[in-house]
């Protein structure tokens, strides 16, 4: 089974993905999420004047070679340009893999050890009045676990509630440039326990909930942050602090007994090695579509349970259901899963352009049994959804200094 030619399309059904197509001499077809969320085109550059000729003619079942052949190959390593490009071929190769054997991913991986993916949702709101509310919304659907968001009063457009905006396309200027929101860190720390203490007061504890800082914190006040949400029994304190040195979250560990979690921005195994083998974090957050696909997070699975640390993989809207079909896979084949994040399918015209085999029922992902991923992906359909340029916000003391994302 040759690789006969590497197609990526770039097309915007609600949010911008980068969808990778290999071909082969035999007709079957595999399909990868390459999709970085602001640097879309730099992932499609690198695939596409730097990978794909580099693979056709190569056999597409050598999955193991050709991961290494792009990783060890190349005399520039990691990154999440490079990762995320890595990403969408090993994603498509294991697509092809299963397709040729007539099995789904995960029976190629060895199995499931679930029969189903517990999943966690979003709670945003501008005050925490709506954000409760919007719980127990998710609540009453089944979600099992729900992650808080809301605005900090006196901050406008706090990350979490995109300001009241539909999307991020509609908080951009004419000019399609970053949104900048304000941050301030004593008004966040002095807001945010309330917000649990007033989700444990109305739901009780059979909820479980966790809370993303967004890396805004030094250390020190993440450590403040975890002891006093102790009392609420997080699920999960996500990304409390910028993930470069991995020994600042030993020093919030010293501090708390809340769990914490970290690996979104994360791009290879060696991002998060000492965190795991230090046993400094309980959930690692990486995505396998900008983690190096399904060959690297079956390592980093491997790894993290040997140190009792949990998966539980990154799943914003901006990760195709290509992705999120790969994650299917993976979670329900590592015995170490946790959580899976999630907000849903994305509704129209986006099933309309990928076609997956995931349900989600009473708090859980269900996902068919069809060979390879399972994703199928129409082009003419996404041919009506041109990329739109796009980026996440920016933050900014009120001073104007800026500040971690």
């Amino acid at each position: 089974m040759k690789i006969s030619e590497i197609k990526v399309f770039v097309n915007c059904p609600g949010r911008n993905f980068v969808t990778v197509k290999i071909e082969t001499d035999n007709g079957l077809v595999g399909l990868g999420d390459a999709t970085l969320n602001g640097r879309e085109l730099a992932v499609v550059a690198y695939i596409e004047k730097h990978i794909a000729p580099c693979l056709i003619g190569k056999d597409a079942h050598q999955i193991e070679d050709i991961w290494q052949y792009l990783y060890k190959g190349a005399y520039w390593r990691k990154g999440p340009i490079t990762m995320t490009a890595i990403a969408g071929i090993d994603i498509a190769l294991w697509d092809l893999k299963g397709k040729a054997a007539g099995l789904p991913v995960y029976q190629l991986l060895g199995g499931k050890s679930r029969a189903k993916i517990k999943v966690y949702g979003h709670a945003n709101g501008n005050t925490i009045e709506e954000t409760l509310n919007h719980l127990g919304q998710l609540i009453d659907l089944g979600y099992k676990a729900v992650r808080l968001q809301c605005a900090i009063p006196g901050l406008e457009g706090t990350y979490g509630t995109l300001a009241g905006k539909k999307d991020y396309y509609e908080l951009q200027s004419s000019r399609s440039l970053p949104p900048e929101q304000p941050w301030d860190t004593t008004k966040y720390l002095n807001f945010i326990p309330t917000l649990f203490q007033k989700a444990r007061e109305k739901y009780g504890y059979d909820i479980e909930l966790t809370h993303d800082v967004h890396s805004r914190l030094t250390p020190i006040e993440a450590a403040r942050l975890a002891k006093e949400l102790e009392p609420y029994r997080l699920l999960f304190l996500e990304d409390a602090i910028p993930s470069e040195n991995q020994a600042d979250f030993t020093l919030i560990r010293q501090h708390t007994i809340t769990p914490l979690a970290v690996g979104e921005v994360y791009n290879t195994i060696w991002d998060s090695k000492e965190l795991i083998t230090s046993q400094a974090i309980d959930y690692l957050r990486s995505a396998a579509t900008h983690s190096g696909g399904i060959t690297s997070m079956r390592r980093q699975a491997d790894l993290a349970s040997l140190y009792k640390v949990r998966t539980a993989p990154h799943g914003p809207p901006d990760i195709s259901p290509i992705g999120h079909a790969a994650h299917a896979h993976l979670n329900i084949w590592a015995p170490n899963f946790g959580i899976q994040e999630f907000i849903g399918f994305g509704g129209e015209p986006m099933n309309q352009v990928f076609r997956h085999p995931l349900t989600f029922e009473a708090g859980y992902l269900y996902l068919d049994d069809q060979p390879g991923i399972g994703v199928e992906f129409d082009e003419v359909e996404a041919s009506r959804y041109p990329y739109k340029r796009s980026y996440l916000p920016v933050s900014r003391l009120e001073d104007g200094t800026l500040w971690d994302w």
